[in-house]
C-alpha cells in the first residue's frame, strides 16, 4: 500500500503552506481570498487534473498512444448550506492524431485507473469529455 503524508502550517492571515518531499504550495486559507495561492476547493480540483495528467502519462506507454499534450479543465459546483461540492466536470484535450476510438479507449482507461479521480467520483457526480486538441 502507498501512503502520503502532507504537512500544512499557517504564514499569516493571508495564507498558508503546504509541504511535502521537496515541494511546496502556497494555500489560500483567508477570509478575505487569496489571489495568488489556491483555496481548498481549487486544491481539489488540482489534485484531480494531476490524477488525470499522471493517468494519461501512465497508460499512453501500455496503449501505444502517441500524444504532444494534454489541457485539463476542470469546474465544480458549490452549494452553501450545508458547504460540499455538489458536481465536478471535466474536459480533456489531447494534443493528438490518434482515432476517436482511440481517444475514447484512452479515456476509459484514465477514468478506471486514477487514485484521486476514483476516490472523488465516489463521493459527488465526476463528469467529462475528451476531446482533441484543436
Amino acid at each position: 500500500m502507498l501512503e502520503y503524508t502532507v504537512n500544512a502550517r499557517r504564514v499569516d492571515a493571508r495564507g498558508s503552506l503546504a509541504s511535502t518531499k521537496q515541494a511546496e504550495i502556497r494555500l489560500d486559507t483567508s477570509l478575505v481570498g487569496c489571489g495568488d495561492a489556491f483555496n481548498a476547493a481549487e486544491l481539489l480540483l488540482a489534485a484531480v487534473a494531476a490524477c488525470m495528467i499522471k493517468g494519461i502519462e501512465r497508460v499512453a506507454p501500455m496503449l501505444d498512444f502517441e500524444f504532444h499534450g494534454v489541457d485539463v479543465t476542470l469546474h465544480a459546483v458549490r452549494q452553501d448550506a450545508p458547504p460540499k461540492i455538489i458536481s465536478i466536470d471535466y474536459e480533456l484535450a489531447i494534443d493528438t492524431i490518434e482515432s476517436d476510438q482511440r481517444l475514447e479507449l484512452l479515456h476509459k482507461n484514465v477514468r478506471k485507473y486514477g487514485t484521486i479521480s476514483n476516490t472523488i467520483a465516489a463521493a459527488v457526480p465526476l463528469e467529462g469529455v475528451i476531446r482533441r486538441k484543436a
